[in-house]
């Protein structure tokens, strides 16, 4: 679980007081941009941990997104080179406009707002989780612990 360790204490550091100065941590930055807080932030990333499991995992998620003609972007976030963006709307085109909802009243945002802050949050995410330029073998292990982990810390 190192990995996932060290993703998680990345972003919930960056979130709060405990960002090392000159430290690249990409998902911390984007969520610290995004939230408007640690425990906005958290629940973000949360949320995008979430949407990965609920939609079966990430190959599952990365396969969606390929049937749904955008292969390139998702083949950007697992790769070891710059990730491709998506849109909030190409984002529920993908993983339904009913999970976007679900996930935006437990956030107290919009919908739109919820879609486009999930939009630039799940590739990140998927490339911080994929940072060798393939899935892990333990991918779903890592989803699950880190939604323990988010969750289990109260944030």
């Amino acid at each position: 679980m190192g990995l996932l360790d060290g993703i998680l204490s990345n972003v919930v550091g960056s979130l709060g007081s405990g960002a090392v100065p000159g430290q690249q941590n990409p998902l911390g930055d984007l969520l610290s941009g995004l939230g408007g807080g640690q425990g906005r932030g958290a629940n973000l990333l949360t949320a995008a941990m979430s949407l990965l499991q609920q939609n079966g995992g990430l190959n599952a998620v990365l396969d969606s997104f390929r049937q749904n003609g955008m292969a390139q972007h998702a083949d950007s976030w697992v790769s070891t080179g710059p990730n491709v963006g998506i849109s909030g709307d190409q984002l529920q085109q993908v993983l339904g406009s009913s999970s976007i909802g679900d996930i935006a009243s437990q956030l107290n945002m919009s919908h739109g707002q919820a879609s486009s802050a999930l939009a630039q949050v799940l590739p990140e995410l998927i490339n911080q989780l994929t940072p060798s330029g393939q899935l892990p073998n333990n991918h779903a292990d890592l989803i699950s612990q880190g939604l323990a982990m988010l969750t289990g810390r109260g944030v």
